[in-house]
């Protein structure tokens, strides 16, 4: 879905499976600033957006996310995931309910999944699943915005900031008066800087929540059973994930920034080492520099120094060994 905003000046559209909204502006490293400093915005319109409706939509949820959300309060934002029965992710979802309804949007492509999931298990109980992505365009307003949300516009308020659930005839008029706008570039450098995974970033067909942080965030450890748990209780209790997530810190010679997937070893091994990792995130940040997340096995040492393709890095713990 292509966004209107694309019109905007400057406005360069973003690839891959961000398509459809501003890569940046013109100006990457002054629209991170400007996110930073609490201004501007973030057009996220396209990400899908589903809703649960009913009077037994929490407590239904509660059954299938591995979040605890059976008394979640109005309004109060949380992340659930849904995993495969090998406890592998397969949905992240972003989470608010507004007393009536749940909203959740979710990564570009993935809501016909998993509106087809939650279909499936519906069962006798009264809810019912909406996509509301061709209606509904989620916005980002950074920490600290004083920019107000529209009279009766959905809002899930986080430590990072605020995702507005738009009306999509609204997402211009909205722009006018929001401030700069940031593309999504500059709002991935930010979350590269937090150390927040995204699904299908971080994650591929065998990533469980332990390896990534997700634990506490996403992962609530003392709810009732869900598809995957007897996977999550093992590691918890008994073992180690196999991978961690790390956050590295590039060699800012480098011209090129190594594409995900670039594979990481042991610099003491030189390029032809063993295989330890993969980068999954790298950007430009406006202070850091060139800097990525990564997963590496979980018995390297958090000294280590290392090399990404052949690029020099180093690390920093977001996941403990």
């Amino acid at each position: 879905m292509k966004s209107p905003l694309l019109t905007l000046p400057g406005a360069v559209p973003a690839e891959g499976v961000d398509e459809g909204v501003a890569a940046h502006y013109g100006d990457l490293f002054r629209e991170q600033r400007a996110l930073a400093d609490g201004t501007g915005f973030v057009d996220l319109s396209h990400r899908g957006v589903v809703t649960v409706s009913g009077p037994e939509r929490l407590g239904w949820l509660h059954l299938l996310l591995t979040q605890h959300v059976s008394e979640l309060p109005a309004h109060q934002a949380t992340e659930a995931l849904i995993l495969s029965a090998n406890g592998h992710i397969e949905h992240a979802l972003y989470l608010v309910d507004d007393g009536e309804t749940v909203w959740a949007h979710v990564e570009p492509g993935t809501q016909d999944a998993l509106i087809a999931y939650l279909e499936s298990m519906k069962f006798f109980y009264r809810v019912e699943v909406a996509d509301r992505t061709a209606d509904i365009a989620v916005v980002h307003l950074p920490a600290g915005s004083i920019t107000e949300a529209p009279e009766g516009v959905v809002v899930r308020e986080t430590p990072y900031g605020r995702d507005l659930f738009l009306p999509r005839q609204d997402l211009e008029s909205f722009a006018e008066q929001a401030g700069p706008p940031a593309g999504i570039l500059a709002h991935e450098a930010l979350r590269v800087e937090q150390h927040r995974p995204r699904l299908g970033f971080e994650t591929d067909h065998r990533t469980i929540p332990h390896e990534l942080g997700w634990i506490g965030t996403a992962v609530h450890l003392q709810k009732g059973c869900y598809r995957g748990q007897e996977t999550v209780a093992r590691v918890q209790n008994l073992g180690k994930p196999p991978r961690r997530l790390v956050f590295l810190h590039l060699d800012g010679s480098e011209v090129h920034l190594p594409a995900p997937g670039t594979e990481i070893r042991l610099a003491d091994e030189g390029p032809d080492g063993r295989r330890i990792g993969f980068v999954t995130t790298s950007v430009r940040h406006h202070e850091l520099g060139p800097v990525a997340l990564a997963l590496v096995k979980r018995n390297v040492p958090v000294d280590a120094r290392l090399i990404a393709g052949e690029t020099a890095a180093a690390q920093e713990t977001v996941v403990e060994p």
